[in-house]
Order: structure tokens, then sequence, then C-alpha cells
């Protein structure tokens, strides 16, 4: 039976247009390093200094030390700009499903590897915080633990806020790679969603228990489960 839902932001519930994506390979490519596309993807989830200096290093530039970390100051200034010009919405209806999901007693975590500076525009904007408190118990960011995705901390940080003990009673939802191999090193249950940056062969093959089109078929898989169990 799930007890908490943990779910990723950029790409799972919200849309951004591939603002952070684009932010990232700006500031990657502002060393001189030159990166496609594709390149960025596949870094996507990944605490963001180890991401920018990994760029930098496919790109052809030899990451210097402080460096990584100064870009990391420039993605979050393009990241702001690129928001505050043109706001992120939220994908299928996330608020309505995070309140199905509290009418059942089912806790709600948002979980990212954003930091709190860049997060809190956002959730605000979307009216998702603090006016709306009710629909989520917690907020996990990249300020709160060691290491993002693939790591575990993330979800575990969500689990230790709402007292939830059990690995086996999370299911953690996310739209890339890194997502569900946090699920996975975390021993939550994980659902993968088509709505970002991960597709469904790839996410099948790293073992998404579920796949989804969207948040909005996450309250079908928790009855699912509660039926299950």
């Amino acid at each position: 039976m799930i007890s908490l839902v943990t779910f990723d932001v950029v790409g799972t519930t919200v849309d951004d247009g591939g603002m952070v994506s684009r932010a990232l390979r700006t500031a990657v490519e502002e060393t001189g390093a030159q990166v496609s596309a594709e390149d960025v993807g596949a870094w996507a989830g990944i605490e963001r200094v180890s991401a920018i200096a990994a760029l930098m290093s496919l790109g052809g530039v030899r990451p210097r030390p402080g460096v990584a970390r100064r870009q990391l100051a420039r993605f979050k200034e393009i990241l702001a700009d690129s928001w505050s010009s043109e706001p992120p919405h939220e994908i299928g209806g996330a608020a309505s499903v995070f309140a199905q999901l509290q009418e059942r007693g089912i806790r709600v975590a948002l979980t990212t590897d954003l930091d709190e500076q860049a997060l809190t525009p956002l959730m605000e904007s979307l009216g998702w915080w603090p006016a709306r408190r009710h629909l989520i118990d917690t907020v996990v960011t990249a300020d709160d633990v060691s290491s993002g995705c693939p790591a575990p901390y993330l979800i575990h940080r969500a689990m230790e806020r709402t007292m939830v003990i059990d690995v086996h009673q999370v299911l953690a939802v996310g739209d890339a790679v890194v997502d569900l191999q946090a699920a996975g090193n975390a021993g939550a249950v994980s659902a993968g969603v088509l709505t970002g940056a991960g597709d469904g062969q790839t996410m099948e093959a790293v073992g998404a228990d579920f796949l989804l089109g969207s948040v909005a078929e996450v309250p079908s898989v928790v009855s699912a489960d509660s039926a299950m169990g």
C-alpha cells in the first residue's frame, strides 16, 4: 500500500518548455565547450556541478578548478531570467493529482535537483507554495542532500520528513532515467512519465515498475497498488 508519492518537478509535474536544458547548455558553452542537446539530455537531473564539468570535458574544454561552480551560478541566472519572462506551467493537472492523493491520506513530496533559490519563485508562480501548502507535505531540494539523482537521498529525505519508514510504501515518479535509478537505489516503487526527458523504451530498460503518459495517471497506479495489497 502506497503511503507516500514523491514527484520530480521539471518534466514531471512542471512543463518549462525545455528551459532548464537550454540554460544548462548555455552555461556550458559559455566556457567554449560545444555540446549537443543530446549530450545535455544525457546529464539531465544529475547534480549540476558534476554535470557542467562532465559536459565541459565532453565539449573539449578542461574543467579548471572553480569554473564548473562559477557556471552553476550562471545557469541559475539564465534559468531565472527565462522563467521570469515565460513562466512554466503545471503538467496534466498536477495540483489536482496532489489533492486526490491527499484526500486518500497519501503524503505528497516534491523532489528536485534544483536548489531552493531556483525553486521557490517557480512554486510561487504556480500557486503551490506556500498558498496551497496543504497540497504538498514537503519539498526536498538539492540544498537538502549531499548528492542528487541517481543517489536515493532525495527520496529518503522525503520519507524522513513525512514519517514513512517502509520504502515499499513509496512511489517515486519522474521523467528521466536518473529519477528511476534513484527510485531503484532507494528501494521504492518507480513510475516513469513520458512528459519530459526520458523515452519509454529507455525507462523500461532501466526497470520502471510503471510507465505512464503523465502524472494524471498516478492516482490509478496508487489504486491498483492498494487493490493488490
